[in-house]
């Protein structure tokens, strides 16, 4: 099957920006390999893990979801955009939350079949109660996502300050009571993940209807400032936090509520300096030929759904004790190598459907499920 015109003609950086994004995605989950769950670096750890796991800490624990989420808010105005003319205000918001309904199945199945950490049920409930905030005045979006953000922060920054939530006890060792267990912590995680995405995916919304992506020459000036501001801060703000995960700092309760509600806080801000830095990459690129590597990220991006998910069939293979086992056999530095590894496969596969003309499966059901008259 060709690729269409309109897929041609897609702005490069919104795709650009998925496909480096789940390098990040990748990073966070491949974490799960150290057997650590929040927990601090021994003391006795080598020193390439204390420097790896610093790193993590400063530029991808939660700072890969919130551009994730911002990307989406972003993705669902393009969708909306692109209905209107079709179906009219009313028909192309019912789209989205059709779509909400179907990302939130997918989140399910997702979660039974492969793996705890899913975000399309949580992107899923974000579609369906804000899709009526796509064509909210800016101020309001603003306003309403400073509020989420400091309640997503004080959340999550509570949960950062649980040691090993699981209490070190030992992973079922058979599928269907692995896939019970998972289901069993879906209703927790699901909402808690929408509370914390709920501001970027406001912001999201709101760079979007400003093109911030589509024609981020246009908009340099402002990428850039988001750029440097969100990452510094996003670093400076993750220093507390990095000295907890790495073993340096050991504070009591309220001391690690604080760092990890800093931590999540500043993380929006690196989320969305990310995006404005890829918006920057794709502004300088747009005046050059497009190289393998460039055409493989934007098919990554395009098919972030299905490379996302073929991520989770590698945990699964990986970590699972009735596969591979792999869980605790690594440091933070062998398990970011692994996770890279892991991308860089997604990245490979996705260049050669681009190269086919195939859209990625996860799509395609996706959009059969939502507009099955398209």
């Amino acid at each position: 099957m060709p690729v269409s015109p309109t897929l041609r003609e897609r702005a490069l950086a919104p795709d650009l920006a998925r496909g480096l994004m789940l390098a990040l995605i990748a990073l966070a989950h491949a974490q799960l390999l150290t057997g650590r769950v929040l927990a601090p670096l021994p003391g006795a750890a080598p020193v390439v893990d204390t420097v790896a796991q610093a790193a993590l800490t400063l530029l991808v624990d939660s700072r890969a979801y919130p551009m994730f989420a911002a990307l989406f808010g972003y993705g669902l105005v393009q969708i909306l955009r692109s209905r209107e003319e079709r179906l009219g205000p009313d028909g192309a918001r019912r789209v989205l939350r059709r779509r909400g309904r179907w990302l939130v199945v997918f989140g399910i199945a997702h979660t039974a079949l492969l793996f705890t950490g899913d975000i399309l049920a949580a992107y899923g409930l974000l579609a369906l109660v804000l899709a009526g905030m796509l064509r909210a005045p800016g101020p309001r979006l603003l306003v309403l996502a400073g509020l989420a953000g400091i309640v997503g922060a004080s959340v999550y920054g509570a949960v950062l300050a649980v040691p090993d939530p699981t209490g070190g006890a030992e992973l079922p060792a058979d599928p269907l009571s692995s896939a019970l267990l998972r289901l069993t912590v879906f209703p927790v995680l699901t909402p808690l993940n929408a509370l914390m995405a709920a501001a970027p995916f406001l912001i999201g919304i709101w760079a979007a209807r400003r093109g911030l992506l589509e024609d981020p020459v246009a908009h340099r000036a402002l990428l850039r400032r988001t750029a440097t501001a969100g990452i510094a801060i996003a670093v400076l703000g993750a220093l507390p936090q990095a000295a907890r995960t790495t073993g340096y700092w050991a504070p009591d309760t309220l001391g690690a509520v604080a760092a990890g509600a800093l931590h999540t806080l500043t993380g929006y801000a690196g989320g969305l300096g990310y995006a404005a830095a890829i918006g920057l990459l794709a502004a300088h690129l747009a005046t050059r030929p497009r190289t393998g590597v460039t055409g493989a990220l934007v098919a990554c991006g395009r098919r972030s759904m299905s490379c996302y998910l073929a991520q989770s069939v590698a945990w699964l293979l990986l970590f699972e004790p009735y596969l591979l086992d792999l869980g605790g056999s690594v440091g933070p530095a062998g398990a970011a190598g692994i996770g890279l590894g892991v991308w860089a496969v997604t990245v490979g596969v996705a260049a050669t459907a681009e190269r086919a003309g195939r859209p990625g499966p996860a799509e395609a059901l996706l959009r059969r499920l939502v507009e099955p008259t398209r």
